[in-house]
């Protein structure tokens, strides 16, 4: 199971611009994914921790996580990102 960090392309830019914002403050936490959510990052810098190992992102960056996935998110500036769950 593998989260997936890289550019979106402009048109997954224009569509995630109508989706909902979450954001928060330095802090880490466990996240549970019951769903698949993917993000596009405003702001922030984040390492999440997994069974896979660690993966980094930041700013713009598009970010998919898998349905199933349990992980820890150490949010190292304050986030802020569109998101979807499907």
């Amino acid at each position: 199971m593998n989260i997936t960090v890289r550019k979106p392309t402009e048109a997954e830019k224009a569509e995630m611009q109508s989706k909902p914002i979450w954001g928060c403050g330095v802090s880490e936490f466990d996240w549970y994914y019951d769903s698949e959510e993917t993000c596009l990052l405003i702001e922030g810098d984040v390492t999440v921790s997994y069974d896979g190992g660690n993966i980094s992102f930041g700013a713009g960056d598009y970010v998919v996580f898998p349905q199933g996935l349990s992980c820890v998110w150490k949010v190292r500036s304050p986030v802020k990102k569109h998101y979807v769950f499907k």
